[in-house]
């Protein structure tokens, strides 16, 4: 192998490929992706931060990243609109999906979601540099380089990294954090001390899940501080008054985030208010079981909407991590237990939403499989190579079969044992209903590839479209029936049906909570599918 493949500006030059292959792939993906669930509520309450200078919309969450939407389109010229509902939104009265909606209405959607998604956009893109930035300094540049080939092909990571919402951007802020406080615990200065705690405060003003990463840190910094050599030299060392500083400095940061003296009294009511829209009464499904919390959900999810050979790799890495010499133990513990308290944290007292919960915990298991790609390459030449890219191979055409429907991924798994006819280059999204719903298999992003089915498929046709979304279709030209979960287990009405992925596993799963056969037809072969989450019923008369 020629020598100048293993120089430094070779690897780099690989990393800056492969992140704007990622640049590439999310803006033509977002291009034909409409507003999900939460992005209209989102981008209401990211405008009227900004041209209120209050922070009291959607207080569920803490105020960065939505700051940064808001920023972004106020600089674009787009504006809350001038109705009652607006102020009362931003008094903090509620009605954000409203208001979301009207700036659909009154704007071009595509250009309010271009602007809105821009933030995110950058963020996902910094997010891969870091993996590559600190997978270098841990583990060498072959396994950072193999982590950031894991990151750009990742389904569930390209799904959300041009969304208008917050998962992916509380993921890059925590990578962030603990990239700051590996450095400065491996060499403490002033100026590290001062990006740890920006970088501190910028992940808990990101999502209030943060806070169950400040035990794992402190247990990171007690370990950095006992496993210090004992002699005395010229090295600057970690102190109690450092780490005070890095926390006032986070506080200080929050203060000014939430654009208040009270910025920390303003915090504590957010927390309070987690989930507090959340209903209590709603069921979780799960493998056509409903109920309200599956201990084993988070689980699940990984393991059937990350690609098998992402999984692979991690389990490879993983063992070559913990059976490995070349690898502190503070590294192996920084790689290991902040992924570890999320997952737990999130498996006790999450709602069962989603796997874009566990997005925050995706870059360590990245660079996990990295590892476990380079111990392939390093140890067990040539079959380990070959190995390696058979499976990044694998990744590819996943890739290739899934795009731009990455939110509707599942691996092959979900399609074992019964539906192996189901598998094809997409893997086993075509099951993913069986198993998953919500935000796993469908979170209204289809509309504007429904709009050209619709166009080339169905005119003059009677069609009922049960929607799983916040954004009203007909900002995109979708003047249809829309009916809910009731009406679509229930009507008899002849006509074509366009049900959402997230729909028919609910239907599905209140069929058999109460014995019923009302969901029966859609278990039907669909006449087509669009986008990977709007099933095509024909329940027209004679068939």
């Amino acid at each position: 192998m020629p020598a100048w493949l293993h120089s430094p500006r070779c690897f780099s030059l690989g990393a800056g490929l492969l992140i704007a292959c990622f640049l590439l792939e999310t803006f033509f993906a977002s291009r034909v992706k409409s507003p999900t669930f939460d992005e209209p509520t989102d981008i209401a309450a990211a405008l009227s931060y900004v041209e209120t200078g209050q922070i009291r919309a959607n207080m569920q969450h803490p105020p960065l990243l939505k700051e940064l939407f808001g920023a972004s389109l106020w600089l674009a010229g787009v504006r809350l609109p001038k109705t009652p509902g607006a102020a009362v939104m931003a008094a903090g009265e509620g009605g954000e999906p409203l208001v979301g909606n009207d700036i659909f209405l009154k704007n071009d959607p595509a250009w309010v979601l271009f602007w809105a998604r821009l933030p995110i956009v950058l963020l996902s893109a910094g997010l891969g540099l870091l993996i590559y930035l600190w997978g270098r300094q841990i583990a060498g540049r072959g396994a950072a380089l193999a982590a950031l080939f894991l990151y750009v092909l990742d389904p569930t990571l390209v799904a959300h990294s041009f969304l208008a919402t917050i998962d992916v951007g509380f993921a890059a802020f925590t990578l962030l954090f603990f990239f700051a406080l590996w450095n400065y615990l491996q060499s403490p200065s002033k100026p590290r001390l001062v990006c740890c705690g920006l970088a501190l405060g910028a992940m808990l003003a990101a999502k209030f899940s943060a806070l169950f990463l400040l035990p794992a840190a402190a247990v990171l910094v007690w370990v950095a501080m006992a496993r210090a050599p004992q002699t005395v030299d010229k090295k600057p060392r970690v102190t109690v008054r450092a780490l005070a500083a890095i926390c006032l400095l986070a506080m200080l940061t929050l203060q000014i985030l939430y654009l208040s003296p009270g910025g920390l009294y303003w915090y504590t009511k957010g927390v309070l208010r987690v989930n507090a829209d959340h209903d209590p009464t709603h069921l979780a499904f799960l493998a056509g079981r409903m109920q309200h919390h599956f201990n084993s959900y988070f689980a699940i999810a990984y393991l059937l909407k990350e690609p098998i050979p992402h999984l692979l790799l991690a389990a490879i890495g993983l063992a070559a991590l913990l059976r490995g010499k070349s690898i502190s133990f503070l590294a192996k513990l920084f790689l290991l237990l902040p992924p570890l308290v999320l997952f737990v944290a999130h498996s006790l007292w999450a709602d069962d939403l989603g796997i874009r919960y566990l997005i925050p915990a995706l870059p360590f298991t990245w660079l996990m499989g990295g590892i476990g790609a380079a111990w392939l390459a390093r140890g067990f030449r040539p079959w380990g190579i070959s190995l390696a890219a058979l499976l990044g191979v694998w990744l590819i055409v996943t890739a290739v079969g899934i795009y731009p429907d990455h939110l509707a991924y599942f691996n092959e798994a979900a399609c074992l044992p019964g539906n192996i006819g189901r598998i094809g280059l997409d893997g086993g999204s075509r099951c993913g209903p069986l198993w998953l719903d919500d935000s796993n298999v469908d979170w209204g992003q289809g509309l504007i590839q429904f709009r050209a089915w619709m166009r080339d498929n169905a005119r003059g046709r009677n069609i009922r479209l049960a929607y799983f979304g916040s954004a009203p279709p007909q900002a995109y030209g979708v003047f249809v029936e829309t009916i809910g979960l009731q009406e679509l287990l229930t009507s008899q009405t002849p006509g074509l049906y366009i049900v959402s992925g997230h729909l028919m596993a609910q239907g599905a799963g209140l069929a058999r909570l109460y014995n019923s056969n009302a969901a029966d037809w859609m278990r039907e072969t669909p006449e087509a599918v669009i986008g990977h989450s709007l099933y095509v019923y024909d329940r027209s008369g004679g068939r």
